[in-house]
């Protein structure tokens, strides 16, 4: 097993974040010091700073809510110097003394809601995973209004420009007096790039606001902008026997 891998099945972030505590000289493999391309299997020694670390070693993942701001975008830079998702929790109080924490999934620039943060890569990749298909709900304000037909056909599902997108859950919440914006709720299982504001458009509705409120079982609740929260252990605990991770 590559070394990244087997770092980050054990705990300590990303595969990138592994190969840069690698690159630091703060990993060994049997009194060695490790290099990005070694290969581990069960019967080698795996030190980080000295302490034995592996699968069996790590803890259980941690999981955090963030109420994610329109005007952040979830990278860890941009060239075009916005507001990056680590630039926007480095504003919360006691963030730097957080494992590193790696986002599930994106929210687009001019997006908002619920935005999941990780220690644990595995977890991670399996809440984002299609074959987990955790059910993400949004509330989004359109400009315009979806006929019958359409809400059946997204329904079922849609192709546009070549790109399937699964069916959803699509209900009418509300309507301003004119009847010109309306307030739906949106559930997908998915969640490809932009999904909802193309599927609008495809529509002919143009999205002014778009809020995630639930990702699976875990939900925005009260939780105010900027704001960052741990999820209990229990809530955890139960998350991973719902998505069989081991």
């Amino acid at each position: 097993m590559r070394l990244n891998k087997y770092l980050q099945q054990a705990g300590v972030g990303s595969r990138r974040e592994a190969e840069r505590l690698v690159e630091l000289g703060q990993v060994q493999v049997n009194g060695m010091v490790a290099k990005v391309t070694t290969e581990v299997g069960e019967a080698d020694v795996v030190l980080l700073n000295g302490k034995p670390i592996g699968p069996s070693t790590s803890s259980q993942p941690r999981l955090w809510r963030y109420h994610k701001p329109v005007g952040v975008i979830v990278t860890a830079k941009d060239s075009q110097g916005r507001q990056t998702l680590y630039d926007a929790l480095a504003q919360v109080p006691n963030f730097k003394q957080l494992p590193r924490l790696m986002p599930v999934g994106r929210l687009d620039l001019t997006s908002e809601g619920l935005l999941l943060l990780t220690d644990s890569g595995p977890l991670a990749q399996i809440l984002m995973s299609p074959q987990t298909a955790l059910v993400r709900s949004y509330r989004v304000r359109v400009h315009g209004a979806l006929t019958p037909a359409q809400i059946q056909q997204w329904q079922r599902g849609v192709t546009i420009d070549d790109i399937e997108y699964r069916g959803g859950g699509v209900t009418h919440e509300s309507a301003s007096e004119s009847g010109q914006n309306n307030w739906y709720t949106i559930t997908l299982t998915e969640g490809k790039n932009r999904e909802i504001r193309r599927i609008f458009e495809y529509f002919g509705c143009e999205v002014g606001k778009l809020i995630r409120t639930s990702y699976g079982p875990l939900h925005l609740g009260p939780l105010k902008t900027r704001c960052l929260e741990e999820v209990p252990a229990g809530e955890v605990a139960q998350l991973l026997q719902q998505v069989k991770m081991p």
